[in-house]
């Protein structure tokens, strides 16, 4: 099996140290985060083809974060627990994890279960779109570059971000929550004013560039934005 990259995830520093020199003894790339949020926020920098998750973490914990993961990717969920029991395991794999290691776990165990992911997957996970468009707005991911009606627009990388996240989520409305989840991830400091301030910034950027037509990002009171998709 080729070299994957496989983002870890879990609260405790020794059990994510140990998982993290075992993926990366046996040849692949490994990034960490301590935390749901943080792994929400890294899914967009990092790209993993696998992630490996704690069930019990604090806050934001295994449950709500694969919830959010499959939100926006089909990448393949090894999930972590120290519960053994049957409808624990249930509830894993009907939640959209695709496999489940109870701790204490053997180390080959472990790492048959990860190849085997990534066998199954083909060693990709699916990743988010990295172009596109759709008549109105055009997405480049790989050179950051945003096209408004064929007009150029200059977005920082947190706009780009938040762009994006509306594309990866047609029609979907999404909460100031959740966009600060999947956008921020766990940066201290950030609430949920960040959202509707730069939710105003995207669209006064990309609101010179529309003209008559329709503005996608739309408000929906009382809950949250939704992108609806140009048709």
């Amino acid at each position: 099996m080729a070299a994957a990259l496989i983002l870890v995830v879990d609260d405790d520093p020794d059990l994510r140290d140990l998982v993290r020199e075992l993926l990366e003894r046996a040849g692949h790339s490994v990034r960490t985060a301590a935390s749901g949020r943080e792994a929400l926020k890294l899914l967009y920098d990092v790209r993993p083809q696998l992630i490996v998750l704690d069930v019990t973490m604090p806050d934001l914990d295994g449950w709500a974060t694969l919830e959010r993961v499959r939100d926006v990717t089909e990448v393949p969920v090894l999930m972590l627990t120290a519960r053994g029991a049957e409808l624990e395991k249930v509830r894993g794999l009907t939640s959209g994890a695709d496999d489940y290691v109870t701790k204490p776990f053997g180390r080959q165990e472990l790492l048959a279960r990860v190849e085997a992911l990534l066998r199954r997957s083909g060693g990709v996970g699916v990743p988010a779109r990295e172009a596109y468009d759709d008549g109105v707005i055009a997405l480049d991911m790989a050179r950051a570059r945003v096209e408004v009606c064929g007009t150029e627009v200059a977005l920082t990388p947190l706009e780009l971000r938040l762009l994006h996240t509306f594309i990866r989520n047609p029609d979907l409305v999404l909460s100031r929550d959740q966009l600060l989840e999947l956008v921020w991830g766990a940066q201290p400091g950030v609430g949920a004013d960040q959202v509707k301030l730069y939710v105003g910034y995207l669209r006064r950027k990309i609101g010179p560039a529309l003209g008559d037509t329709p503005d996608p990002i739309q408000t929906v009171r009382g809950f949250g934005y939704r992108y609806a998709v140009p048709r």
